[in-house]
């Protein structure tokens, strides 16, 4: 592989004696870097749209403990349909992949809504009370949401504002006396106006119906909307700034602003949080990559983010490289424990290649080199844990090549080849960031 010898001495020439480069073939099981998209799991389900929850990364390799308090969702839901008040013990940031939707955000004294399209992108902190609807037409709405829980690492829990036959109400939890005097009301009327009347049933009639309503009780989540509730709820919706990502509390779009990275191979738009408020204090950046058929992102590798990246739209296939087989690597680190510690020792070089469909999942790791190739054209988002000051550092391509800024003395000692032939190798590539995933025609060398 042409892209080995670079990734492999700046990797590991400093750390190790001597070093083996092994590849395998595709094995998607022990890919512990890619999260097919039939690992998510179903948490409700209807004939209006969806909700499904992505494994947790930490229960897939220990090499993602960092990854604990991060979980990931897709909504999607047909065409007038809303997914109904809720709100969850976990901070989430929604971003739309594809469809138009309008969101709504409740505060004490006011509530905001906003018009949303592909590519915008908002933070909802813990507790806030949220619904969104699909305003299209004939489109189907998906939305990603990166949840960091607040309460218990890795868990969260939603509680419904509304309640109905299958689904109780958050309020339905307090009990009689609490509720009459909070709303200085009957209770009877408490339960007819804002909770389901199912405790007015005969006692068996009731667990029959407890049982029913935890078989089905997805089933009001997502519901359907009228033309003229559509137009309700557009009133006064704000869309997402053209010019600013700087908005703490407006969604931002990705697309809006000029690409960081950009040719006739690809774009790549990001926000990082010292761009933007909603996402510093979390730490986390959000990018978008459209990469054109038969076109190749560059190896490259981020200093201290670790990115969840989401396939869209497309196909096409990612090579990741590692340390060794990373499930071998957790049973090993326990039976050399015992090793002076500072001891130099020889590690594998890992390749991890799958390929990529819609829907499917893949985490790279912080300093672990990456690579990206599209069959047809395909779209990426992006989330990034730890991203202050993460710098994205190439390996190939004719600008911000880290190879390239090597002392000619350095790349005497540290390559194979003379430093004449390590510069001369470099400048190959014409073009920057993306280039043509084929290798072109090159002259022998001299």
């Amino acid at each position: 592989m042409a892209i080995k010898a670079p990734l492999m001495l700046l990797g590991i020439v400093f750390l190790v004696s001597s070093v083996c480069v092994s590849s395998r073939p595709d094995q998607d099981q022990e890919n512990p870097f890619l999260f097919k998209s039939n690992r998510a799991q179903t948490l409700f389900e209807n004939e209006n749209g969806h909700i499904r929850l992505l494994q947790r990364f930490d229960k897939r390799s220990k090499i993602f403990e960092n990854l604990q308090n991060y979980r990931l969702l897709e909504y999607k839901s047909k065409p007038h349909t809303i997914f109904l008040p809720q709100q969850n013990d976990a901070d989430f940031i929604l971003t739309v992949l594809s469809g138009k939707a309008i969101l709504t955000v409740l505060n004490p004294n006011d509530r905001n809504s906003f018009n949303l399209e592909r590519g915008d992108t908002i933070k909802l902190p813990a507790g806030t009370i949220a619904y969104l609807a699909n305003r299209d037409d004939n489109e189907d709405l998906r939305v990603l949401d990166l949840a960091i829980p607040v309460n218990r690492p890795g868990h969260f829990e939603s509680f419904l504002l509304s309640g109905s036959e299958n689904q109780q109400s958050f309020l339905s939890g307090f009990s009689k006396n609490i509720l009459e005097a909070a709303f200085n009301a009957d209770y009877e009327e408490i339960e007819r106006v804002l909770i389901e009347e199912q405790n007015k049933e005969p006692q068996h009639r009731r667990g029959l119906k407890d049982r029913r309503r935890q078989q089905s009780q997805e089933a009001n989540i997502i519901v359907k909307l009228t033309r003229e509730q559509i137009e309700e709820l557009s009133k006064n919706a704000k869309s997402s700034s053209k010019k600013s990502a700087s908005s703490e509390y407006e969604p931002f779009n990705l697309g809006n602003r000029d690409p960081i990275y950009s040719n006739k191979f690809g774009n790549f738009f990001e926000i990082t949080p010292e761009k933007n408020p909603q996402l510093q204090n979390l730490d986390i950046l959000v990018n978008a990559v459209e990469i054109k058929e038969g076109s190749l992102f560059l190896p490259h590798y981020n200093s201290r983010a670790t990115l969840i990246v989401t396939t869209v739209e497309g196909n096409g296939e990612f090579e990741l490289v590692s340390h060794e087989n990373e499930n071998q690597h957790e049973q090993r680190e326990e039976d050399e424990a015992e090793k002076e510690e500072g001891q130099e020792r020889s590690r594998q070089v890992q390749m991890y290649r799958a390929r990529l469909s819609p829907g499917d999942v893949f985490v790279i790791p912080a300093g672990h080199p990456v690579a990206v190739s599209a069959s047809s054209n395909l779209y990426l988002v992006g989330f990034g844990i730890n991203a202050e000051n993460n710098q994205r550092n190439f390996l190939a391509g004719e600008e911000d090549n880290v190879i390239s800024q090597i002392h000619r003395s350095v790349k005497e000692l540290a390559f194979p080849g003379s430093a004449q032939q390590v510069e001369r190798l470099l400048k190959n590539q014409k073009q920057s960031y993306f280039a043509n995933a084929q290798p072109q025609q090159w002259e022998e060398e001299i």
